[in-house]
């Protein structure tokens, strides 16, 4: 597997995920034309990872790259089949890259509370719980649930790649 800069041309493959009867309920849907602008936007980055033939495998999008606190947000990390693994080495690569190549501090995510299969991904990960915030998530069907907000600190990487590996 390997991961590169997402463009225009991944965006069939991006939405596809999103919407996904799996991932429906805990990933947010967003149209073409505003992925189309935030890959052009120097505040974000897509990540996408494929196998070795060039099959796109997933997806992780970063936001708040120009943040002036040095937080980046992981706005959303997607595989098309989850429970392969693809996620977990995914979100290693995305870590990595926020803290190799910028100058992030922090790198923060919000997940919701009964998405117990990221949540154990993040945890796992050496992402730590830092809040929950009751009742902060619209699901598209109108219900609302708990958001769980993870974060790592550049200090923590170290240890959680070392362990990512093991």
């Amino acid at each position: 597997m390997r991961v590169r800069r997402a463009v225009a041309s991944d965006v069939d493959f991006i939405i596809a995920t999103e919407n996904l009867a799996s991932h429906r309920r805990f990933i947010g849907q967003w149209s073409v034309e505003r992925h189309l602008d935030l890959m052009q936007s120097k505040a974000s980055r897509y990540v996408l990872a494929e196998d070795e033939d060039g099959a796109a495998l997933g997806f992780a999008i970063l936001m708040e790259l120009d943040n002036r606190h040095g937080n980046v947000l992981l706005q959303r990390l997607a595989v098309a089949v989850p429970e392969r693994g693809v996620g977990r080495w995914l979100l290693a690569r995305v870590v990595e890259l926020v803290f190799a190549e910028t100058l992030a501090h922090r790198l923060h995510l919000n997940v919701f509370a009964d998405n117990d299969r990221a949540i154990h991904v993040y945890q796992t990960s050496g992402f730590t719980q830092e809040a929950r915030l009751r009742e902060a998530r619209l699901r598209a069907d109108g219900s609302r649930c708990d958001s769980l907000i993870f974060s790592m600190l550049r200090h923590e990487w170290p240890r959680a790649a070392s362990s990512a590996t093991t």
